[in-house]
């Protein structure tokens, strides 16, 4: 049995917080005990009654005084033998690694840390290169590493892509008749149209300019087609969301386009979807709204670049087309609309193989610091 904390800011929703949760939950199936440090938030609750231990400490808020947690990290480290700290987090990872560097060398823990995000490149942002191991969650980000930070030797990195997990993302999904009566009852007006989808929060990175574009062009060519925005704005994003919906109007496609806001079916408006656009402006460090639907057999047409190009390059390449350019992704959904070519069922992007991913890593880690510990006693 290891003994694995992982530290990140909060428990909230997330792509961080998910991943979190995903590998504490294997840790326990797997008879190892598992801890996580955060601040509180929603899925704390999902993730002690799964058999994890949550300690509750603010160690992502900016702040100076941040730094008091060192010690008390340190404590925590040693009175339960920890053997893996796994920070996710900038701030965080500072007071991990500060922790972990005060505990002589035959008790100190393996370090991890996961790059989950091109980060803005400084001093502060060098601490997710620290690591004994650095997981990087795509290709793109493994390159954006190396690219970056000369101090890291690639032999250190691991390259663990995000996964789905193909009993919630099975290929063919198909909701329950319930939903299926309810959605229609909801929405007629959607019946015998092509939906086009764009998932994601509003905001700017997200491409949904973009979107209302390519809907114009869609109809101005005479398709049958409607546009669905599903994910709302952040509380510092809702200007923008008015703008995008002040366009629509400016644009004369409201009877194109329907904002159904925050939902928690996602993964049913995904599986009705004739077609899912994926139009981020930066790359995406991996692109789970990509995989989601193509996993379930869902043509997805993309942005080349980032996390988003590497799943398609490998599961539905297609789908790619230049950035930014909005009439080759309305031809590309007309193309589709004419004959759209089956979404082949091999993801190799799984959630168990992840999982299977990052604890043998962490197994591999514990093993080399036991040896060492017992190696510092026998002298």
């Amino acid at each position: 049995m290891i003994t694995v904390l992982q530290t990140l800011p909060s428990l909230e929703f997330g792509g961080v917080e998910r991943g979190t949760i995903e590998v504490a939950d294997e840790l326990v199936r797997q008879g190892h005990r598992s801890l996580v440090i955060s601040a509180r938030g929603r899925l704390v609750k999902q993730l002690t009654e799964n058999g994890s231990e949550h300690i509750e400490m603010p160690i992502g808020k900016k702040s100076l005084l941040t730094f008091r947690y060192v010690r008390v990290l340190r404590k925590l480290i040693k009175d339960n033998n920890i053997d893996i700290v796994h920070a996710r987090s900038r701030l965080p990872a500072w007071i991990c690694y500060l922790a972990c560097r005060g505990i002589a060398r035959e008790h100190r823990p393996g370090f991890v840390t996961t790059v989950h995000g091109h980060y803005s490149v400084n001093p502060y942002s060098k601490i997710m290169t620290y690591g004994d191991r650095v997981i990087a969650i795509s290709e793109f980000i493994n390159q954006y590493i190396l690219k970056n930070y000369s101090n890291i030797a690639p032999e250190k990195i691991s390259v663990i892509p995000r996964g789905v997990d193909s009993n919630n993302y099975p290929y063919g999904f198909k909701p329950p008749d319930t939903w299926v009566r309810s959605w229609n009852e909801q929405y007629p007006q959607f019946r015998n149209k092509y939906l086009v989808t764009l998932p994601g929060r509003i905001s700017r990175r997200k491409g949904h300019d973009d979107f209302l574009n390519i809907l114009l062009a869609l109809k101005n060519s005479g398709a049958n087609t409607h546009g669905l925005i599903v994910g709302g704005a952040q509380p510092g994003k809702v200007n923008y969301e008015n703008d995008i919906k002040a366009k629509a109007s400016l644009l004369n496609i409201n009877n194109s386009v329907t904002f159904l806001g925050h939902r928690d079916d996602l993964r049913e408006i995904l599986s009705v979807s004739n077609v899912v656009l994926s139009l981020s402006q930066e790359p995406e460090a991996f692109g789970r709204t990509v995989l989601e639907p193509v996993s379930m057999g869902v043509p997805v047409i993309a942005y080349d670049h980032g996390g988003a190009s590497e799943i398609l390059k490998k599961i539905f390449p297609e789908g790619l087309i230049t950035n930014g350019d909005i009439n080759a992704a309305a031809e590309r959904v007309l193309s589709l609309m004419k004959s759209s070519p089956s979404v082949p069922d091999t993801n190799p992007y799984t959630l168990q193989r992840m999982l299977d991913n990052t604890l043998s890593l962490y197994g591999a880690i514990a093993s080399v610091r036991k040896a060492n510990s017992s190696g510092f006693r026998k002298h």
